[in-house]
């Protein structure tokens, strides 16, 4: 029997007995190999110390224990006992458990001998922890004859991986007719730049925007953190509207989204269908009240509120609307990525359009056209081939507000081949100013701003040339007289106006409507000036360039599409709304939806109501309508008794006119009395007095 069973047998516990120094060897020595023997002779034995002295009982239990300096791991983390200490957790913390074990003071020994024991494994375990981290290394820099890391770690392939990703998904930006432009660098979004409080703070500071605001501990509604919207107080309790996006199809790259309407939901789109049918805005808001996240409501309230001018109540409803489509987002619809996609023609996409279109005109009004051009890259990234809402139109204007000028001209670069943005008129002349705002700045190089200015000249001659129906009506707002030379020269006179296609009419009038204050600066309007000169004398010299504008302005230009038209609508620019052709004006315009798509995709109808649309009814019923309002008298009608009705419907007439007769003549000889006459108005004074 070994020496160490013996101290058992006598009630000794290990490091009682003093220590030697000998013992601590950072080696695998000859002596240490003895004590792994003794330790297995000790385990074969510990059931005859137990039986002979019941006060083993508790070496033995230290024993058993010897690796654990906190009892209490053994109860909640069982399953540690199957894994290794890692050797840098062992090099790092070799007395990290030392503090752990004073929840069990039953005896005062014990407590010292287990610390002992740690002491003696610390530095045992050092050599070997050292011997184990140069094996390691030396495997996992095993390297290849191409002078390549095989062995490499597991957060390099993550990045790897990640990189291929990013790679495929790349492609996916690029579209078969894009000419292989990179669209991710033109559209691309930033989260932060959705929020307008970020412009606000850049322009006045964050203590001016935020103020002494403080989140109230109290009473705190928690909702969702959105990055297009945040939630007020004063909004009513969210509550799911019954709204949800779907993930339809993935292509090359590309996520092709949609939003679906419940049952529930579309019953409520068929009572605010009635709503906007009576013509009165106290049904939507009724319908509002009951359902305050309906998102048709919320915008056609909204432009009632604008009309009313009332912008506040019209700008929270929008944010509404769009906190509601923001909570409904799929987890895989990004809105920063470009490679989401929503098919206008379905109508539930529509209203996320419209909403984000009108929020960003808010932001515009606000003095936030940083924000609203990320909001303008934001539509058009949803769909750049179809641009249901003509974004190429207006994001110019927004480039030059927010003094975006390198990225205007990027996106004029990149899809110039296949977009041919050079035959729009706004596109013609922003390019320009972008180019005479660079040459004006003042950290530029002299030479590198003569270039600049060079381009600008060009492209805005080649602009006038290309549309001279634009200088006078641009004049004209900015209150500028034009010198008598250009009023009386037929290139820019009244001719090259009134021989305008159509479409390029309503084109250049947006454009002047929308970007005249642009044009106002001084600098501006006297750079203008010499390109005019300019124009006309290359005019006089007959300047090839003249005649082939003048031959593509009559091929092209001869009707502008529908969705142009749908731009124009929502702009609300007066200028370009009275060029509108009679086809869109004479027809209703809803503000929830206005011109939709011919060929939209009806995910559900509306079930045919039951009595008379009002256009059809005749002056009489629409009599009887007023006074009685469930009246309807053509709603019953039958096939077998159609005589009977049309002659009860002609003895009614013949009543009704008589009535009307009657209270004619009742109306013609009723007189009013005047009231007498005071001849003295004073004479009741005259009696007080």
């Amino acid at each position: 029997m070994s020496s160490r069973a013996l101290r058992r047998l006598r009630g000794k516990q290990r490091g009682q007995e003093a220590l030697d120094l000998g013992d601590l060897t950072l080696g695998d020595s000859s002596e240490e190999q003895a004590e792994a023997e003794e330790e297995q002779l000790d385990k074969a034995n510990v059931s005859l110390a137990s039986s002979r002295n019941g006060s083993n009982r508790k070496s033995k239990k230290n024993k058993a224990q010897k690796n654990f300096s906190n009892l209490f791991e053994l109860i909640c983390d069982a399953d540690k006992e199957a894994e290794k200490i890692s050797p840098d957790e062992d090099t790092e913390k070799p007395d990290g458990n030392k503090t752990s074990s004073t929840g069990l003071n039953d005896n005062k020994d014990v407590k010292r001998s287990s610390q002992k024991e740690e002491k003696e494994v610390a530095t045992k375990s050092l050599s070997g922890d050292r011997v184990k981290k140069k094996k390691k290394k030396k495997k996992t820099k095993v390297k290849s004859e191409d002078g390549q890391c095989q062995g490499a770690a597991p957060d390099d392939n993550i990045d790897l991986l990640l990189e291929n990703l990013e790679q495929s998904n790349g492609l996916g930006l690029q579209s078969e007719d894009c000419g292989g432009s990179d669209r991710r660098s033109v559209l691309h979004v930033e989260h932060r730049n959705l929020n307008p409080e970020t412009e606000l703070k850049r322009y006045f500071g964050a203590r001016a925007v935020l103020g002494d605001q403080r989140p109230r501990q109290r009473n705190r509604q928690f909702h969702r953190s959105t990055w297009m919207t945040s939630p007020k107080e004063s909004w009513p309790r969210f509550s799911r509207p019954g709204i949800s996006m779907t993930l339809s199809q993935s292509k090359d790259g590309v996520q092709y989204f949609t939003f679906e309407h419940s049952r529930d939901y579309q019953q409520i789109q068929y009572k605010f269908l009635d709503a906007v049918e009576s013509m009165d805005p106290n049904n939507i808001v009724a319908l509002l009240q009951l359902n305050p996240y309906h998102i048709d409501s919320l915008l056609q309230l909204s432009d009632v509120c604008r009309i009313q001018e009332d912008q506040e109540m019209a700008r929270d409803l929008i944010e509404r609307a769009l906190y509601s489509f923001e909570c409904a987002f799929h987890p895989l619809f990004s809105l920063t990525s470009g490679t989401c996609r929503l098919d206008y023609l379905r109508p539930e996409n529509r209203a996320f359009y419209l909403t984000l279109y009108k929020h960003m005109m808010f932001l515009e009004k606000r003095g936030c056209p940083r924000t609203a051009l990320e909001y303008c890259k934001l539509i058009l990234s949803l769909d750049p081939d179809a641009d249901p809402l003509c974004m190429l139109l207006l994001i110019d204007f927004l480039s030059l507000r927010s003094r975006e000028y390198q990225s205007l001209l990027q996106l004029y670069q990149d899809w110039e081949e296949h977009r041919n943005l050079s035959q729009l008129p706004n596109f013609a002349f922003s390019t320009a100013l972008c180019r005479f705002h660079l040459s004006q700045q003042e950290d530029m190089d002299p030479e590198e701003s003569d270039k600049q200015k060079k381009k600008a000249d060009q492209m805005l001659q080649d602009a006038l040339i290309m549309f001279p129906g634009v200088l006078m009506p641009l004049l004209d707002l900015c209150t500028v007289q034009p010198d008598a030379t250009v009023t009386s020269h037929a290139f820019f006179g009244l001719k090259s106006q009134i021989g305008q296609p159509p479409a390029l009419a309503e084109l250049t009038s947006l454009y002047v409507g929308r970007t005249y204050t642009l044009w106002r600066e001084a600098a501006v309007m006297l750079w203008l000036e010499e390109s005019v000169k300019e124009v006309l004398c290359r005019c006089d010299a007959k300047d090839p360039l003249v005649e082939d504008s003048q031959n593509k302005r009559k091929q092209r230009y001869q009707s502008a599409p529908r969705n142009i038209h749908r731009h124009v609508l929502l702009s609300e620019i007066k200028e370009a709304t009275s060029s509108l052709p009679l086809e869109v004006t004479t027809q209703p315009v809803m503000g929830f939806d206005p011109l939709p798509p011919l060929d939209s995709v009806m995910s559900y109808t509306r079930p045919e109501r039951q009595h008379v649309g009002a256009s059809s009814e005749s002056t009489l019923s629409l009599f009887f309508r007023s006074l009685l309002p469930n009246f309807n008298l053509q709603g019953g009608l039958r096939q077998e008794d159609d005589m009977e009705v049309a002659r009860a419907g002609q003895e009614l007439n013949q009543e009704v006119n008589r009535l009307m007769v009657a209270m004619r003549d009742m109306l013609a000889n009723i007189r009013f009395q005047e009231p007498p006459r005071d001849d003295n108005p004073y004479e009741d004074e005259d009696e007080w007095d």
